[in-house]
Order: structure tokens, then sequence, then C-alpha cells
């Protein structure tokens, strides 16, 4: 596994826009695929954007548009530019990395501690 830690959460408001930063300890391939989770009080785990090395990424439909997720392979970090933010944006998002791109299993790979983004009306 990794270490993994993020930067960048924060309160802003309707409309405004931040940037979360990952960093991993080293490339390895476990961090073949880094992408951002989010998980809200009362709601399940899921997935924000997820980007293979090669620079192929998906999106969740709620936030395709106004998210953006890049990653500079050189530094072992990740970013997400997140854009137009609506109150349910309001989570705490985690990093994570993982060999393969199966984004749909939840809880497979390395995790940051996580970083609290509250977007207010």
């Amino acid at each position: 596994q990794v270490q993994l830690v993020e930067s960048g959460g924060g309160l802003v408001q309707a409309g405004g826009s931040l940037r979360l930063s990952c960093s991993a300890s080293r490339s390895t391939e476990q961090s073949n695929n880094m992408g951002w989770y989010r998980q809200a009080p009362g709601k399940q785990r899921e997935l924000v954007a997820g980007i293979s090395r090669d620079g192929s990424a998906v999106y969740a439909d709620s936030v395709m548009g106004r998210f953006i997720i890049s990653r500079d392979n050189s530094k072992n970090t990740v970013y997400l530019e997140m854009n137009t933010l609506k109150p349910e944006d309001t989570a705490n998002y985690y990093c994570n990395a993982r060999p393969t791109a199966n984004w749909h299993f939840l809880y497979t790979g390395s995790w940051g501690a996580g970083t609290q983004v509250t977007v207010s009306s």
C-alpha cells in the first residue's frame, strides 16, 4: 500500500470552486489508478472521479461537467478541480489509490484520511 495525504478542503459558497490535492508516498503499481470518493453523513460512499496513469478518467454523473480530475505522475499527485459547487457536494472527500481501475469496489486499495468539503447555500 501507499500513504496518501490530502489537502484543499474547506467551506465555500454555492457556485464557488475548490481544488483538492492528494500526494502518494511513492509510485508503484498500487498507484496506477488514483481517484476521489466522497461520503456524506448517512449516505453510502460514492465514486466522484478516477484517473489512470495514462490519463483516462471516469466521473460520477452528478459531477460531470463541473469537476475535473488530473494527475502529475512526476509528483505522484492527483488533483480534483471542483467548480460550480452545490450544497449536495458537501461530504468528506477521500483520496484513493489502487492497482486496477475497478472503481465500483468502494473499499479497495489505499486511502487518505479524508478532507471535508462544505458548500453553503
